[in-house]
């Protein structure tokens, strides 16, 4: 699919050949184009086909057909294929973090110690519970043999977004393959690349056809048709809160069970007794990763009024020096925003913060670099609660930071806005932290640190971040069904 190409001061930036339509284990052409462009220069890197609502009957088509023998196929057999991709992940370690960091603006040493290396593990870790999804015998007061299958639900509609398109593609591909499900999968418009180089992977990992599917497009004109096919069994949706919904009505109307993890604005809390250094390089972190561009980013920070001045001048020290540049440099942390709508509507918060009174700190615009789509790690404090910077999920390198009194406050402060996907503390006090983490309305909790996340840990949203937990054990049961057998022996 690519050719690297060296170049001064750049690691490896990709040459990457025009997209196709994945279906049925075979390369489809469209007639009509969309330009996948690089988000650190600007220009455009490849086309890419533009599926319609006739692709996705043809991708839907295929999956059902594969999915009585992906079904049948033993467990084990299904690990075995799973586990030949996490070799194939690694063994192509360096043309993937190419694509994806080309595709997303990704740094490439994150992108290969962070993406590539959680797609691997995830896909050995469903390996082992693609040998586990079995039932249960049941003890009942009748002359009975009673017992449970769990069985896969047929053809998955996964949907993903454009901030972490290899890692939350596989959370949703590895376990509903893992389960015996096929799956159609609608990558991100911007960021469809890493979808493409992946179906290739799995189909030569063994992967029969017609088992993953990829179709690539725009939500109006595939993702709608995809949601609302007769053929598709289960919607796993990753993306934005108001699309979520969306997503969720239209289930309701066809009565297909959903998961959905959408928006997060987590806080992140700093006591009087914690660490200030440990502290301070877990707020960087929380808030810069993936540029902001991360669902359970840490932009809301709350600190103790006996560390507030101390915590907010390391801010201000600090920020302005965590490197912003090219993807492709490895001294890289921040890399540029995904795109430049996204980059506009970080501005857009950043103005209503000057407009709200709020005091920046660090940043506040866009860095003296030529090109590309970015923006300064940036700190803002004097908000208002209420202020729509606090309230609402920007997704983009910026820090809001307010001051509280007591835990009672903090953790007030923490739960006041809608969202309830993440949240973290930092403190020294082992009891609060177990005190603290279960009043925190989020469905992951970090202590003294941020962003820790494995294959065997859940992770997923409460409120208005959605429902239903992928990774772990728990991620198969959103892919299979309970029958019951209740066999007479009379």
């Amino acid at each position: 699919m690519t050719a690297v190409e060296e170049r001064p001061g750049i690691r490896s930036r990709p040459d990457v050949e025009p997209g196709q339509l994945f279906i049925g284990g075979r390369w489809t052409e469209t007639a009509d184009r969309f330009d996948a462009v690089d988000p650190a220069t600007g220009k455009t890197l490849t086309s890419l086909a533009r599926g319609s609502a006739a692709d996705v009957d043809a991708a839907v088509d295929a999956a059902r057909q594969a999915f009585d023998g992906w079904a049948a196929t033993p467990g084990r057999e299904r690990a075995r294929v799973l586990h030949r991709v996490a070799d194939l992940v690694r063994a192509r370690a360096d043309e993937i973090v190419a694509v994806e960091s080309a595709d997303v603006g990704k740094p490439v040493s994150l992108c290969r110690a962070v993406d590539v290396e959680t797609v691997a593990e995830q896909y050995e870790y469903c390996s082992a519970l693609a040998q586990g999804v079995d039932g249960a015998t049941r003890q009942i007061p009748i002359p009975s043999h009673a017992f449970t299958r769990r069985e896969p639900l047929g053809v998955i509609a996964a949907i993903t977004p454009f901030n972490f398109p290899l890692i939350l593609s596989t959370t949703k591909i590895a376990a509903a393959l893992a389960a015996g499900n096929t799956v159609v999968h609608k990558p991100a418009e911007d960021t469809s690349l890493s979808a493409l180089l992946m179906a290739g992977l799995l189909a030569e990992a063994g992967v029969p056809g017609g088992v993953l599917n990829v179709v690539t497009g725009f939500g109006s004109e595939i993702g709608d048709p995809l949601l609302a096919h007769p053929g598709v069994d289960k919607i796993a949706f990753t993306g934005s809160t108001a699309v979520g919904r969306h997503v969720a009505s239209v289930a309701g109307q066809h009565l297909k069970p959903v998961t959905l993890e959408l928006g997060g604005n987590a806080a992140h809390l700093v006591f009087a007794d914690a660490d200030v250094e440990q502290a301070v390089g877990a707020v960087i972190k929380a808030f810069v990763f993936n540029t902001g561009q991360f669902c359970m980013a840490g932009p809301r920070l709350l600190v103790a009024d006996a560390l507030y001045d101390t915590v907010l001048g390391a801010l201000a020290e600090a920020v302005p020096h965590v490197p912003v540049g090219d993807p492709f440099d490895p001294a890289t942390v921040v890399g540029p925003m995904a795109g430049e709508r996204h980059r506009a509507k970080v501005e857009q918060y950043v103005e209503q913060a000057r407009a709200d009174g709020g005091r920046i700190v660090a940043g506040g615009g866009r860095p003296a670099i030529e090109g590309g789509f970015f923006f300064q790690p940036t700190v803002i404090a004097d908000l208002p609660d209420d202020s729509r910077v606090i309230q609402e999920e920007i997704f983009g390198p910026v820090l809001t930071v307010q001051r509280f009194t007591s835990e009672d406050e903090a953790v007030a402060l923490a739960n006041g806005t809608p969202y309830g996907l993440a949240a973290g503390l930092q403190t020294t006090d082992l009891a609060r932290a177990h005190r603290v983490a279960a009043r925190l309305q989020a469905g992951i909790v970090w202590v003294n640190d941020w962003a820790m996340l494995d294959p065997a840990i859940p992770f997923g949203g409460v409120k208005d971040s959605g429902f239903g937990r992928e990774y772990g054990p728990e991620s198969l049961d959103s892919y299979t069904r309970t029958k019951s057998v209740v066999i007479s022996l009379a």
